[in-house]
């Protein structure tokens, strides 16, 4: 027999099988509350979608969770029930950084969604991830409302009034709707500045920059983990500039103060959360060939912060980019050719050159080469320099003299040579263009695109 204390204060007598049934029910219900969820749905073009692989978003990163085949276009994710509750990054494809889906995983819902490469994300099961995207959807385009407003000049104060009061209205119901959830707090995260009353363009951008940080709340590691954050902090460094800016030149060096702001607003967070939003500008800055805001983040900011958190790697990445950089004078390289001592600095004077970084062993290169040694015989104003990556001299002698019109250098060592390295190659063929005085102008992606651009 078996004795428990009931509701109402008596002993109830369970016999033996019933208490074997009691103790099976509490281990259900035990087991219930930390229930493994998952995350399923259906992809289309079916045949576009092979694999799907889950990772955590955190502070520093990503962290692998699991991962399944995708058959016929769907697919189901069986979370561990270590999973913890927070945002995590769906991968369909290569590269990592393009190819996601970002989802909201709490424990409690299994989710599902709908994904079509023209059409885009359709959550079918969660309503928190639902709630989630409405919410983004909704103040978007009330915000985007606003702008336009200030960009037609509009002065109608009862129109303004409306469009600020809509507004406060989609932000105080959505962060009253949705407390104790993760949405809620990215949507209290992205709570921006509004006037009470109305403000001139100037005047209201002032503002907002002011009150950009007042409620991010950047010691939150889900925040911290997801791209949220850290598009939060870039958009202040490259958005909250002054309108009366005139040249180049005036906007770098603002962007500047705005990186040594929000260095100085984040310096508190983790490591590898402050070096991943500082990349993350570096690389805006990269993109929109801003050469003096990449030396300056780098030179005062992320080295330090990508060292001290112990990637090399990074550092090492930035520094050949730096090197490589359009507009920045090739580093040099040297050759012998029958004793001869030749340099990329003293080669005879040309309207361009060419460096092509290849290997006698690359099927690529061997398939690239003599197709573009063809195409350039016409080029008089150009000169080859065709570096080989190679273990020894024996194959690159022969290919090579099979391209008599392009000057020949041999880095032996492959992929550990000084070349190799300093040029940042990684595959073969790699081109680089040159000007007149041996500046980048073009990284060509093949031998098409190298003709191609020295015909324009």
């Amino acid at each position: 027999m078996s004795f428990f204390l009931s509701n109402s204060g008596s002993i109830i007598v369970l016999p033996i099988s019933m208490k074997v049934f009691f103790t099976y029910c509490i281990l259900f219900i035990s087991i219930g509350l930390h229930a493994q969820g998952s995350i399923s749905g259906n992809f289309s073009p079916a045949k576009d979608f092979k694999w799907l692989i889950a990772y955590e978003l955190t502070p520093g990163g990503e962290r692998y969770v699991v991962d399944t085949a995708v058959k016929d276009g769907s697919f189901t994710l069986e979370m561990p029930i270590k999973a913890q509750p927070s945002m995590y990054r769906l991968v369909y494809a290569v590269p990592q950084n393009e190819f996601y889906i970002d989802v909201i995983y709490n424990k409690k819902e299994h989710v599902k969604f709908n994904f079509n490469l023209q059409n885009g994300l359709t959550i079918t099961n969660s309503e928190e991830n639902k709630w989630f995207t409405e919410y983004f959807s909704k103040i978007t385009a009330a915000q985007d409302r606003l702008m336009e407003f200030y960009e037609k000049g509009n002065d109608s104060k009862k129109e303004y009034s409306d469009i600020i009061q809509n507004l406060k209205t989609i932000q105080k119901s959505y962060e009253e709707n949705l407390t104790n959830t993760i949405a809620h707090k990215f949507i209290k995260a992205n709570k921006s500045y509004l006037p009470v009353d109305y403000e001139d363009l100037e005047t209201f951008l002032k503002q907002k920059k002011k009150h950009h940080f007042d409620n991010l709340n950047l010691n939150d590691p889900i925040l911290q983990g997801s791209n949220f954050l850290t598009d939060k902090i870039a958009s202040y460094v490259f958005s909250a500039l002054p309108p009366d800016i005139v040249n180049k030149d005036a906007l770098e060096m603002e962007v500047n103060k705005n990186v040594k702001t929000v260095a100085d607003i984040i310096k508190s967070t983790p490591i590898s959360f402050q070096t991943k939003a500082i990349h993350q500008i570096w690389e805006i800055a990269e993109a929109n060939t801003m050469g003096s805001v990449q030396d300056y983040i780098f030179t005062n900011h992320l080295k330090k912060l990508a060292t001290a958190n112990g990637n090399q790697k990074m550092v090492d990445e930035i520094e050949a980019a730096s090197r490589l950089r359009i507009g920045t004078l090739s580093p040099e390289i040297t050759w012998e050719t029958n004793e001869k001592k030749h340099a990329l600095s003293t080669m005879e004077k040309a309207e361009n050159y060419l460096l092509v970084f290849w290997s006698s062993t690359c099927s690529h290169c061997l398939k690239e080469l003599p197709e573009l040694h063809k195409e350039l015989k016409g080029f008089e104003s150009l000169k080859v320099l065709a570096i080989g990556l190679e273990d020894d001299e024996i194959n690159w002698k022969k290919v090579s003299a099979t391209l008599p019109n392009f000057s020949h250098a041999i880095a032996l060592g492959r992929w550990e040579s000084d070349y190799a390295k300093t040029f940042g190659i990684q595959s073969t063929p790699t081109y680089f263009i040159l000007d007149s005085e041996k500046r980048f102008i073009a990284k060509p992606e093949s031998d098409k695109e190298v003709v191609e651009f020295l015909e324009n």
